[in-house]
């Protein structure tokens, strides 16, 4: 089985890949009969010279590979027909931006695996980023803190090599007595955790958080069982709110009178309740004035986030009285950092956390006839057609949707 790497091509462009040279070398060693292509590229976070070094060839034409790695969406006029594809396609909820090109994929007759539906047999994702967006993100909404009272200035993540020189920037840093509230308990909530830990920050208990004061900052991390409630007054619990989000009410606000800063780090599933809507935010006792939205649902759950930030421009402001941007830096402005593409400002460690749980779950479906169901499960088009996981599609597909 010969595999290849190929250039990201999308713009803006990501540094990322799926594999690096040293996992590379993981895949060849452990499989025998794999073979792995670098598709030469002059932005990917390991140089052509670190691929070659490391034994890798790298080279200019992929056309003789059978399966083709990349992380983001490939140009519809770079996709070579009659290929198996890995990327993020973005195409399962059905993004308007992106119905050509699973148009594409299917007139091409390409094999797509969206690495987004790479699942175990109980659903559970088994290779992303989220860890690396968690990390990233608590340390940019840290450096929006900072910003917004002119307290400290901490340089751009992207400009730092790893983690460990994000957290070593970190520790530099004197937080005021602030209360920091960290919503989810998964790979992006528990990456933010790491940098909070790292920092030294007290870890209170929601009920600490709630009812004390403290003279030194604090972190809370909560999950969806305390930031929602049934509307009928029953006790609930998480899996009766993921069968019947439709059920429930946001509990949150009581969060937000006493939070300074909040980190939103949870996933938000159709028809559930929003955390804060833009009345609350209105209310005299909504203390949140700093959002690191890590999960950037625009328009959603955090009511806050009216559009994705970039990397160039990661900060704006929400004013709470117009519902309109403002500067972040305004007394009454929530400062916003909801950057969409976090994990691509730490490619290097992102990179690597990445392809090592691609190597261990995906690869060795290929020489096990896939008798775990991973390729199976993530498999979205086959001989030009939508496989039956993903008929669901074909509406979309169709223009009808």
């Amino acid at each position: 089985m010969k595999f290849g790497i190929i250039r990201e091509r999308k713009n803006p462009p990501d540094r990322r890949v799926v594999l690096s040279p040293e996992e590379c070398q993981n895949v060849l060693s452990k499989f025998p009969k794999a073979e792995i292509l670098v598709e030469s590229s002059p932005i990917r976070v390991f140089s052509d010279k670190e691929y070659s070094d490391n034994g890798l060839q790298v080279v200019s034409d992929i056309q003789d590979c059978e399966v083709l790695l990349g992380v983001k969406e490939v140009p519809i006029d770079a996709l070579i027909p009659n290929k198996k594809y890995f990327f993020f396609s973005h195409t399962i909820k059905k993004q308007p931006y992106n119905r050509e090109l699973l148009r594409a994929i299917l007139d091409k007759n390409i094999e797509l695996y969206d690495h987004e539906v790479i699942t175990n047999a109980k659903g559970g994702r088994l290779v992303a980023f989220g860890r690396y967006a968690g990390i990233v993100g608590a340390y940019n909404g840290l450096r929006t803190y900072g910003l917004k009272y002119n307290l400290y200035q901490l340089p751009k993540a992207e400009s730092l090599l790893d983690q460990q020189a994000l957290i070593a920037e970190l520790k530099k840093i004197q937080l005021p007595n602030i209360k920091i509230l960290l919503t989810g308990k998964g790979r992006v909530g528990n990456g933010a955790k790491e940098m909070l830990d790292a920092m030294g920050l007290r870890h209170v208990s929601p009920n600490e958080y709630l009812s004390k004061a403290f003279n030194e900052p604090v972190y809370c991390q909560i999950d969806v069982s305390q930031y929602v409630k049934r509307k009928d007054g029953n006790k609930g619990n998480k899996a009766d709110f993921f069968e019947n989000p439709e059920d429930y009410k946001s509990d949150f606000f009581r969060f937000a009178k006493v939070t300074d800063f909040y980190i939103a780090g949870h996933f938000y599933g159709d028809g559930a309740p929003y955390l804060y809507t833009r009345d609350d935010a209105k209310q005299p006792d909504f203390k949140i004035k700093v959002v690191a939205d890590i999960s950037c649902d625009i328009d959603g759950p955090v009511a806050s986030t009216i559009r994705p930030s970039t990397i160039a421009e990661p900060i704006y402001g929400y004013d709470p009285e117009s519902e309109t941007e403002t500067d972040f830096k305004a007394e009454n402005a929530i400062a916003v950092m909801a950057v969409d593409n976090l994990p691509c400002e730490l490619p290097r460690d992102a990179s690597i956390g990445f392809g090592e749980a691609f190597s261990k779950h995906v690869i060795p479906s290929f020489f096990d006839s896939d008798k775990d169901g991973v390729l199976e499960r993530a498999r979205m088009t086959q001989n030009g057609k939508l496989t039956p996981r993903y008929a669901y599609l074909q509406d979309y597909v169709d223009g009808k949707e």
